[in-house]
């Protein structure tokens, strides 16, 4: 069986727009304990470069930033449908990419059975590459939710 998936996304040189990859980093470097065939992927800028990573899973549980009208620090929840039927209106700062890589997985019939996308709104996106001090103090929780996720049936 191919192991779940937990998948940053982003930019790192523009500061909190690369959360979802300092995520993965952080779990790497932390040695968060993974569940039995759970993986991790930094999935950096790829869009549908990250098919072959992707492709036949059972869940794959991205964490990205998120373009949203709210207080910088917004977690929110949101499918892969919800992001391929709202792909009119730019969601993800690497919608675009994800949204291609979701809808190309669909035409090659290796759509992952579950996507599941968590989404912050970030601070700062100027170029740099900390992130900001309230984006970084999400960072647990964040991994919290990602590791409760990809264990949900």
């Amino acid at each position: 069986m191919i192991p779940r998936l937990i998948l940053g996304i982003g930019n790192i040189i523009l500061r909190d727009e690369g959360v979802g990859v300092r995520i993965i980093e952080r779990m790497r470097d932390s040695h968060v304990a993974l569940p039995p065939n759970v993986e991790i992927v930094d999935g950096g800028t790829s869009g549908a470069d990250l098919i072959d990573v992707i492709a036949d899973r059972e869940k794959v549980v991205v964490i990205d930033a998120v373009q949203l009208d709210a207080e910088p620090g917004t977690v929110v929840r949101f499918t892969g449908d919800d992001l391929v039927a709202e792909a009119v209106v730019p969601i993800s700062l690497h919608q675009f990419g994800l949204v291609d890589t979701l809808m190309m997985a669909s035409k090659l019939n290796c759509l992952p059975k579950q996507t599941i996308v968590f989404g912050i709104k970030p601070k700062d996106i100027r170029p740099g590459l900390d992130l900001s001090p309230e984006i970084e103090a999400l960072v647990p929780k964040v991994i919290e939710l990602a590791l409760a996720e990809v264990q949900r049936p």
